[in-house]
């Protein structure tokens, strides 16, 4: 094989990473079985971030203190029972991230800062109320700052039929 034909052979699909934003929707749910199911059929892993916001409470400081320990705590738990669903269906575990403040763009650094990250797997909220506001950030006004594919999964879809499409 000389070098120019390896020129043309495509990305190894192991580096894949999956990429999904949680929080406690259902949304979410359905998000990250498509992720998992395609990291699965692919070879590539899954990575979880969890953003702390920042609350609105900033009076006192011990108390903004604690509020914030109990939202990491959280979001540990969180991220803890999640990858070990992710481990059941992936086989391996997931890549954790924990960041602290507005998730979108805590999003967007840390898509600059890891290139291993190839797809963005967001789910949308099917209801009357919209996508939910990450989604429509991000496919609106935001898209054009992606350096990923983003892939919507509708909030609705059972695991029969996000099985059959992953």
């Amino acid at each position: 094989m000389s070098d120019s034909d390896e020129a043309t052979t495509p990305a190894d699909t192991s580096d894949r990473v999956f990429l999904v934003v949680v929080d406690e929707t259902e949304e979410m749910n359905v998000a990250l079985r498509f992720a998992c199911r395609r990291a699965r059929n692919t070879g590539g892993r899954v990575a979880l971030l969890y953003v702390i916001e920042p609350s609105d409470f900033q009076h006192w400081r011990a108390v903004e203190e604690l509020m914030r320990e109990e939202a990491r705590s959280e979001g540990e738990q969180l991220l803890q029972r999640l990858a070990a669903q992710v481990n059941d269906q992936v086989g391996a575990i997931p890549i954790l991230y924990v960041r602290e403040g507005k998730v979108a763009d805590e999003l967007f650094k840390l898509l600059d800062e890891e290139p291993q990250i190839s797809i963005l797997v967001l789910g949308a909220n099917t209801g009357t109320r919209g996508p939910g506001p990450l989604v429509s950030a991000l496919s609106g006004k935001m898209v054009g700052k992606l350096r990923v594919p983003l892939t919507l999964v509708p909030g609705n879809l059972g695991d029969e039929a996000i099985d059959s499409i992953s």
